[in-house]
This record gives structure tokens, sequence and C-alpha cells, in this order.
């Protein structure tokens, strides 16, 4: 009997060939060349090999010059060019990092995008290369998974280039950023060199020669690797020179990496501008906690925590990623809204759906390493590639039952899912993977069950010589088995024949009631391990035999990846149904996910107008952590009052508030249901926040300073239609000068149409109000106690939003006073912030003018809100009227009063 001590994990990124492409090329001294991409003084002859059609292009020219020493990471790696490249080799000249098959996460942990919860690793590499001379500040860049083979491609060129493309780079997590050796040219450092350096310290940085951004070879990659079903990604970057340029220097670069090419039309290329999607800058998303805490960068507790139930690693990159960048097309939105709204009301298909899911592997890791063709054979390389195509039969066996529990449904996501599924191409790719596989063979995580599937994967008959091999393995095993059982006969004690990767074969021995005689075992046994009563050990014939094991193993192994190396070829032809798939799962995955937080807590559906109103709003982080049930708040933004200035004390809840609203915009424009009972949404197209912060030692930044960048970069990129959050701003400075600051800020934000929440302790600029008519006062409401004992005086936190400025006066005096302050300072500090309190009072007065002209203001845009965006019935909408009517005649009447008062 056999027994599997141990469980393998299959790696996914191993790689197979189909043929052998010989020994890697050596230098002088025996080892294999190295790779650097830092251009060499003596290469001179060869720098004109790439294209200079263009004078401010990517490929025009290079430029030597030596690099920081910090920048030529790692060891040496073995560079072997394919015929179908150029035949120009990476001038030598320092490192590359060397990069391990499943390479670490990037980063120190805790850093605004990566997280140990949700990652399992980093493995996206990024290459980005900016135009120069009247094309500076143009940026092109290309990544690529290595567990995901698509090639994402994008080009900045708009307002606040360099901020998306930090913020890009941030959601990417990369593993390593490429650029051209010229952007850092003699030490002196381009602006976007330097702003990649500073934002990300903890990541690798690789110049490569100039010449390698060579956008005419980008397309010719992008012809030849591109499926067909992608095909029409050509016609969109064929004018977009940077992208291209970075793509040519980006696949040439995997192909040194992984020593392996990618088979001719098998990538999923993709174009996404940064127009498709929301943006949120990494500041923001750290404020926000959309993927890392804090506190706790292992922590669950953000948004991504508390949305994240999915079932595949496809499904929570998918959602990871549409946090980060979150949908502007409300029609792409209803859909999956349209769609987790059905989730939500068929209880079958819900949990139908979520079954069938959890079966799947990572199917984006499946086919990174089926289109890749690896340039040297070994065992490791033959094992790997029949476990994956035992992976690939397991994932087609799971189809039917997905196609059958998407058959018949009514929205318009899932029924593009059927027929997706309903695609002849799985069952012809199933049937031919059966011609040649075994029917019952399937994907195990047991070690030796998995090393049997793998064994007697290929059908019998196929090959005779492999018929002959399989042979020879199952005597040695049968012989293994038998020799055990004879120990077992001759020591008298329960022996059995066990397996694991490490030890291959060997013996357990599992001690219940019994005694080894003279208290050891046999001197026959060797390589002793013993836990608790269980001993592991093996003896000389049993390594023999071993051996001999292996040996039979790795012949069948090379003829069976012979034949699988065939099969291949057929389903290469029909690739793009994989991706097909992927996407319907990881869609499918992220949707069940949403709808399952639904199930959690009490969500309701949004919608989408030109006004954020939210009815009894809740912090959806707060909410899932807390004890309590959070105390929820009414949101009102609209074009009339788009300026919203919070006041209260400190611990009243006014950061919570802030973020609340911003998480519940996001959530919005993912597709999800909110945290309300009625939420209504204006899509942002970015989405700044500044949230108080403390000093920066690392960069020798004040806070103050940290604030100044950050309201800085809001300035410089706020849009009409950006959702603004703006927490405490001012106060790294003395109190002059933080009104003065926050006053011109609220100016200009004044004259966007964006939505800003200001939640500010300076009083002063509640008299905005009366002068601007879109701006609005509102505070968080607290209460006074008076103890009956000792007639103290306590403060009560109602968390709860009012119109109007806050009444609250001295409330950093009353907190002070909770301190172990002398009460002679406290009495002082209460008198001095008196005499301040009057004289601010004194000097606040509304213009009767402005009062009329204010609710002529507000009563206009309402009528053209109402006009806009109503759906009541005509007496409802009468009534609604009648109700404008007096409101705008009770607001004339209020000014006639403070004209009348001062007249007299």
């Amino acid at each position: 009997m056999f027994a599997s001590s141990t469980e393998e994990v299959t790696d996914g990124c191993a790689s197979a060939c189909e043929q052998s492409w010989g020994t890697l090329p050596k230098d002088k001294s025996g080892q294999n060349q190295t790779f650097s991409c830092v251009t060499s003084a003596s290469s001179k002859q060869s720098s004109n090999e790439g294209s200079t059609s263009s004078r401010h292009g990517p490929s025009s020219g290079t430029a030597s010059g030596q690099l920081p020493s910090s920048f030529r990471i790692g060891k040496p790696a073995s560079l072997l060019l394919s015929s179908c490249t150029e035949s120009s080799s990476f001038h030598s000249r320092g490192e590359t990092p060397r990069h391990r098959r499943t390479p670490g996460s990037a980063g120190a942990p805790g850093t605004s995008y990566s997280s140990g919860s949700t990652n399992t690793g980093a493995s996206v590499i990024v290459v980005v290369v900016e135009g120069r001379g009247l094309a500076r500040g143009e940026i092109g860049m290309a990544s690529l998974d290595l567990k995901c083979p698509e090639l994402v491609l994008s080009q900045f060129a708009d307002t606040g280039t360099y901020a998306k493309v930090i913020t890009k780079i941030h959601i990417l997590v990369p593993v390593e950023i490429l650029m051209p050796d010229t952007a850092s040219e003699k030490g002196k450092g381009t602006k976007l060199f330097n702003l990649i350096t500073e934002n990300f310290p903890g990541v690798p940085f690789t110049p490569v020669q100039r010449k390698y951004f060579n956008e005419k070879k980008g397309l010719e990659y992008i012809q030849q690797l591109c499926a067909p079903e992608f095909s029409t990604v050509v016609m969109e970057v064929q004018a977009k020179y940077y992208c291209l340029a970075a793509a040519a220097a980006l696949l040439k670069y995997l192909e040194f990496l992984q020593n392996s090419v990618y088979v001719a039309k098998s990538l999923k290329v993709s174009f996404k501008g940064s127009e498709q999607t929301a943006m949120i800058d990494s500041a923001s998303a750290s404020n926000l906690e959309l993927v890392v805490n804090n506190r706790n960068y292992r922590s669950d507790h953000t948004l991504f925590g508390v949305l994240n139930h999915t079932k595949t690693p496809g499904g929570a990159r998918r959602l990871r990623s549409n946090i980060l960048e979150p949908l502007v097309d409300v029609e792409t939105i209803n859909t999956r809204l349209d769609t987790i709204q059905e989730l939500l009301e068929d209880e079958e298909l819900f949990f139908g759906l979520k079954n069938a899911i959890s079966h799947f592997l990572d199917i984006d890791q499946l086919l990174s390493v089926l289109v890749q063709i690896p340039k040297k054979e070994t065992f490791q390389v033959a094992e790997a590639k029949i476990t994956h195509i035992i992976q690939l039969k397991y994932t087609l066996d799971l189809v039917p039952r997905l196609r059958m529990l998407l058959k018949n449904r009514n929205t318009a996501l899932l029924k593009a899912y059927s027929t997706t599924l309903e695609d002849n191409r799985f069952d012809m790719i199933l049937e031919q993977i059966k011609t040649v596989i075994n029917y019952d063979t399937t994907y195990l995580k047991d070690s030796f069950k998995m090393r049997t599937q793998k064994c007697y994967a290929v059908r019998p008959n196929i090959n005779k010589f492999l018929d002959i091999a399989r042979k020879a393995y199952t005597e040695i095993v049968d012989d293994i088995a038998e020799l055990v059982n004879q120990l077992g006969e001759k020591y008298s004690l329960p022996m059995r024949t066990s397996f694991s990767t490490a030890r291959g074969f060997f013996i357990q021995l599992k001690l219940e009631g019994l005694t080894l005689p003279e208290g050891k075992l046999p001197s026959e046994f060797i390589k002793v391990t013993k836990h608790k009563n269980n001993y592991g050990f093996t003896t000389a014939d049993l390594m023999k035999k071993n051996s001999r094991c292996e040996e039979a193993l790795r012949e069948i192994f090379h003829i069976s990846y012979v034949v699988i190396c065939q099969l291949l070829r057929t389903i290469h032809e029909h690739i793009h149904c994989l991706y097909k798939l992927s996407d319907a799962l990881s869609m499918l995955d992220m949707l069940l996910s949403l709808a399952n937080a639904c199930t959690i807590s009490d969500y309701v559906r949004p919608e989408f107008t030109d006004t954020l109103a939210i009815k009894q709003g809740r912090h959806a982080i707060l909410e899932r952590i807390g004890r309590q049930q959070p105390v929820s708040n009414n949101s009102y933004i609209s074009e009339g009052s788009n300026f919203v200035i919070i006041t209260g004390p400190n611990m009243s809840g006014k950061s919570t508030y802030l973020k609340q609203v911003a998480l519940c915009q996001i959530m919005a424009q993912i597709g999800s249901f909110v945290p309300a009972e009625y939420a209504c949404f204006r899509v942002a197209d970015q989405i700044f926040t500044r949230i108080g912060v403390d000093d920066d030692f690392e960069t020798n930044s004040s806070t103050f300073m940290l604030e100044m960048k950050e309201i800085s970069y809001i300035i410089h990129n706020a849009s009409d239609k950006s959702l603004i959050i703006i927490d405490e701003l001012g106060r790294g400075t003395s109190a002059e000068e933080g009104i003065g600051i926050c006053h011109s800020v609220c100016e200009f934000l004044l004259g966007l149409k964006a939505f800003t929440l200001f939640a500010t302790h300076f009083l002063e600029l509640c008299q905005l109000e009366s002068l601007y008519p879109n701006v609005e006062n509102q505070h968080m409401q607290v209460q006074h106690t008076c103890s009956g004992d000792t007639g103290a005086e306590s403060v009560v936190y109602t968390y709860l939003l009012n119109r109007g400025s806050s009444e609250e006066r001295h409330y950093g005096v009353r907190a002070a006073e909770m301190t172990a302050l002398p009460s002679s300072i406290i009495q002082e500090a209460k008198t001095n912030a008196s005499k301040v309190s009057q004289q601010f009072l004194a000097r606040h007065h509304t213009d009767p003018e402005t009062q009329r002209q204010r609710a002529v203001y507000h009563l206009s845009t309402r009528l053209l809100q109402t006009a806009r965006n109503s759906r009541l019935d005509p007496d409802s909408l009468r009534m609604y009227l009648k109700g404008l009517k007096k409101q705008y005649e009770a607001e004339l009447q209020t000014a006639g009063q403070a004209v009348d008062a001062e007249e007299q």
C-alpha cells in the first residue's frame, strides 16, 4: 500500500520546449554570458541598429554613460537569442537582476498598492519610455504579467502625464522596471526617471540600451504574436510610437529573461488609455485603505478585504484592479449591476456558479506557460508540460457544468458569457486532448497520485517506446512494494511504502503499542527521521531502486513530452478560446464576490445621474470590523451645491464621513451595491483625497510640505468631473497662514464644477457660504451633558451630520481639559479664546443682496436638476415644485428681514 506524506503544489511557471536548442553560449571564462542593459563604450558600431526615423522618437540613437552601481543589481543570467530576432546581443556591462520562476513581491511591506493578503508574489515587468526634445512629456508604457500572457500597452500625452504614469505603475505592483539608459545618462536623470526611482525605491530598475526601444520592431512583434481575435489592437496602436517602442524592449527582454519565446499568434494584446477608467492616485488609495490597511499590511480590513469573496486567483486580481481603477462608463456599470441583481434574486444560480467556479485553477497562469516555447529541454520542463496538459484537460472538463448554469439567463452579461461557452471549439480542444490523454486522467494535489497521473497521462498504444518504459517503471514500483513487505515480515514491524517529492519512495513506520528491538531501529535502516511515534527511513537497496525508478520516469516524461508537444501545436490554433474562458471566469467570480458582500450587509443598488445623493450611507470597512453598527449619514452634493465645508470638534467623525463618501463612490463605479438605503452618484473621472499626515523623516519633509505637495497635485490635475476630499488643510503652519492658504485653495476649487468635501477646524472658512452660492456649510453635531453630582460638563459625540456651521467653540480647549494640564492654564486658554471668538463674530456679516442672489441660484439649479433627472409622476412633480416655491419664498423673506434690520 502506498501513502503520500506530502502534498505537491505544481509550479505553474515552469515551461517546456518543442525541441532542444543546445547549450548556452559561454564567455572566455567558461561562464554563461551576462546580460547588461547599459551601452558599452566599445559598442558604438552597433548603436545604429535601431530605428532612427524620428528625431524625438524612442529609437533615435544611443548614449553611453556610467550608471550608479546601485542600478546594476542581481546576478548574471544567460542569453540565447533566437534566429527570429536581432543577431546583436545586449552588450555586457554590469549585471542584470536574476528572476526566479515565481518572483517575490516588490517594494516594502505596506506600500500603497501591494498587500500580503492579496498578492501571491508580484510578477509584472513594466517598461517605460519618454519622448525627447519637443516630445518630452509623451510617455509610452508596456507591461506583462509573467503569470498572465496579456501584453498591456498605454500611452500618456495629456494633462497630468507624470502623475498618471506613477499611479499606473503603483497599480501594477511591478517586480522590475525597465527604462532607456539615456533616461539616467551620466547620473542626471530625467524628471520621469527621478519620479520613478523616488516612488519605487524597493523595485529593481534596469536600464536598457535605447536602440531596443524601436517602434517598428514593436509593431512587428505585435503583428507576429497577437492572437487574431485581438488583432484590432494593431489599428489602435500603430500610431502610438512610444508604447510600441516600450513593447519592443519588453518582449526582447522577456525572451532573455524566461529563456523562451512566445508561440506565434498566441498573445492577448490590449491598449488601455487613461480615459477608460477613473484615476485614483497612490496617496488616495492609501488614505482610503483600498487594498492595504495602514496599520497592518497583512490585515484584510480594507475595501478589497470587505468585497473579496472570490474563489479564483483571476477573480481576486480583477477585483483588485477594478477597485484601484473604477469604471467611468455608466452602461458597463449598469450591466454589472443587472448581473448582481439577477444573482441575488436567483439563489440556485448564485450557489451553483459559486460552487462551479471554485473548482477552476488559475487559467491565466496556465495560459502563460502554454503559449511559451522554452529554448532548452530539461527533465523539469518535460514534467511541467505534462502537468500543464493535465491541468488544461481538468479545466475543460469543468466547462459543461458552467455552460449549463448560464443557459437561459436574463441579463446581457450572463447571456454573453453563455454564448462564449457555447463555442464548440472548447469541445474540439477537449476531444483533441482525449485522443492523446487518458479519459480518467485528472489534476490532483497529492504528490504520489499526481506523479502516477503524469506517468500514465498519455494513452497506451500511441508510442510503443512509452509503453515499454511504463512497464519497466511499474515493475520497479512493484519491486519497491515487495521489498518493503519483506522488510516488514523480516523485522515483524508494520512498515508501509510512502512517497514524497523530496525523498522519493521511503519506508514509514508507526509504532502503536509496539516497542523496537533493543529500543532502536535495525542498522540496515538509514536516513532516519522521527516525529513522535512516526519513523521515516530508507535502505541502500531502496535507494538504488529509487534511482532506477527516476531513470524510468525520466524516459517516460521525455517520450510523453514529445507526444504532448505535437498535441499542443493543434491546441495553439484555438488558444483564444481559453482567453475568453479566463475572462468569463474572472468576471463571474468578481460579480459573485460583490453579490456575496450584499448578502452579508444591507446594500442597495446605486443609480447614476448628475448628483451625489446618499440616504443613510455607512462606512463599508467600519461596518465590517466594528462591533456595533456605525452611525449612518445622508450626503447630498449637486452642481448647485458642489462645495461642502464640514466643521466639528476633534473625534466627531469628520474624517470617517469623508472616507465613507469616497468608498461608496468607488464601490458604485466598480459595479457594486453600496451600504446605504438609497444611493445616487455622478461618475467621477478622478478621486483625490488630502488627509492629515505625519512628518516624513526619510525624505526630510514636514507635515506642511507634504500637505502642499498633495494639494498642489490636486490643483494641477482636478477636473470638473472629479471628486475631491480634503481634510485638515493648513494645520502644519500658523493659523493666519493656514486660513489664508485654505481660503485660496477653496476659491480655486470653487472655479471648478468638481464635487468637493472640505473638512476644517478654521471656522473663518464658513464665511464662504455668504460669498458663493454653491458653498454649503455642514457640521458634525455634538451634545453636552452635565453631571448631577459634580456639575462637570462633558461632550457626547453623535457622529451625525447637520446643516450649518458648527456652533461649538473652543472644543480644542475642552479636549485639553481631558488631559493632565493644570486648571489655571485651561482657564487662561478659555479666556483668550473667547476674546478672539467675539472679534470674529463681530466681523461676520451677510449681505442681503447676496442672500437674494443665492436664493435665485438655488432655485434655478434645482429646477434644472429636476428637468434632467426627475422620474416623478405629474401629481408628485407638482407637489415637489410647490415645495421649491415655498423654500424660495422663505429664503427671499429672510433676505428682506436682513434689509429691514440694516435700515433700523
